[in-house]
């Protein structure tokens, strides 16, 4: 022997040291990934259908990117030559069309740490702000302070095309110093957290979180970079014979490169971080119809359940959910215009509706173009 391990009141050498490690690692190998009962890609895409209406092919690469990285997880200390890499997730899409909210279901869905963090206040560090280690504290308290938990959780980081370069700023400590600040943590390093303390982070303690196995999915409208796509395209195809043809130009963000992302206002490294590039599209009248009725959350549903406790009924016909879905298209902010266009054309209906008692209010294309719904007594409504 070589060498002789001291433990309490034992020693092993090292032949016994190699001989067990070869046992436990041929154990591992031989335990099924089925174990950890990770949620199969259908599993989640089906629980997001439940959730979130249309965009299906953000959808199946979110699940299948969220399901690698469950796996990713699971095969943690098995033994084999091939070492499995995260694969971080960048929403692109304009506003309303369900970023946040895809992230918030796959925190419903998935039994792992989630947390949301908004990339507007955070700052290069000696600056007045958020450091980007903020955002894996938030993380451990979603974690409930178990490190081990955190490290292999999820965090979301909302509105990250502000973080873009902004032209004439020599130091720009919200944009790329914020990017430069996020590179090692998106990569996979240890960050201190202060935990508990007072404000000023008197009697904090310091706590080591491992982002190695933390997966970061970072979203944003990205406003004129369909223009940049189209721009890209266009000089790709001017020099051909007969000019280019506008037909063959599609500026969707489905069409987005790396590069374009760069010119964007980002550090190619921080884009290199980002592998996964999913796309979200517009919404039209026909999806803002379906999301008000066929989400578990849908609007209709929350509305109808306010005029219940109440005693009263809301009844909205198809004719009365078109109306309202090109009133909300007309208003460019996609599915969030939904809930305003109804807060506003039930505002004097809820205001009276605790003093006037049952009854049934209809809210029909008519009643949406009068501003307000029709109002019967009805003393058998429940």
């Amino acid at each position: 022997m070589r060498k002789l391990v001291a433990g309490p009141g034992v020693f092993i050498c090292d032949r016994c040291i190699a001989v067990c490690r070869q046992l436990l690692a041929e154990e591992r190998r031989q335990i099924p990934l089925d174990k950890h009962h990770p949620p199969r890609p259908k599993e989640i895409g089906a629980q997001l259908d439940e959730w979130v209406i249309g965009q299906e092919r953000a959808k199946r690469m979110l699940t299948v990117a969220v399901y690698n990285h469950l796996k990713r997880i699971a095969a943690r200390g098995y033994t084999g030559e091939v070492e499995l890499t995260k694969g971080n997730i960048l929403l692109m899409g304009p506003p309303g069309t369900g970023k946040t909210h895809l992230a918030r279901t796959l925190a419903r869905i998935l039994d792992v740490p989630f947390a949301m963090a908004d990339a507007t206040p955070l700052t290069q560090a000696g600056y007045v702000g958020e450091d980007v280690e903020s955002v894996v504290s938030k993380l451990l308290r979603a974690a409930e302070g178990s490190t081990e938990r955190a490290a292999t959780g999820i965090i979301y980081i909302d509105e990250v095309d502000k973080l873009a370069r902004r032209v004439g700023h020599d130091r720009d400590v919200s944009g790329e110093g914020v990017q430069q600040g996020l590179l090692k943590i998106l990569e996979g390093k240890r960050v201190s957290v202060r935990v508990g303390g007072d404000r000023n982070g008197l009697g904090a303690e310091l706590v080591e979180v491992d982002t190695t196995n933390v997966l970061f999915i970072a979203g944003g409208a990205f406003d004129g970079l369909a223009k940049s796509i189209a721009t890209r395209q266009r000089e790709a195809t001017g020099f051909r014979p007969g000019g280019y043809d506008p037909k063959q130009i599609d500026s969707s963000l489905h069409q987005v490169i790396p590069p374009d992302l760069h010119k964007f206002g980002f550090l190619p490294e921080f884009i290199g971080r980002f592998p996964v590039l999913v796309a979200l599209d517009p919404l039209d009248q026909e999806m803002l119809v379906r999301i008000l009725t066929r989400p578990r959350d849908a609007l209709v549903r929350q509305y109808q359940r306010l005029f219940a406790m109440e005693g009263a009924r809301l009844e909205v016909p198809m004719d009365g959910l078109v109306e309202v879905a090109r009133r909300a298209l007309l208003r460019g902010t996609g599915a969030r215009a939904l809930r305003s266009v109804l807060e506003e054309l039930l505002l004097d209906a809820m205001f009276d509706l605790p003093s006037q008692g049952p009854g049934v209010y209809r809210l029909d294309a008519e009643a949406v173009a009068a501003g307000t719904p029709r109002h019967t007594v009805d003393r058998t409504a429940a």
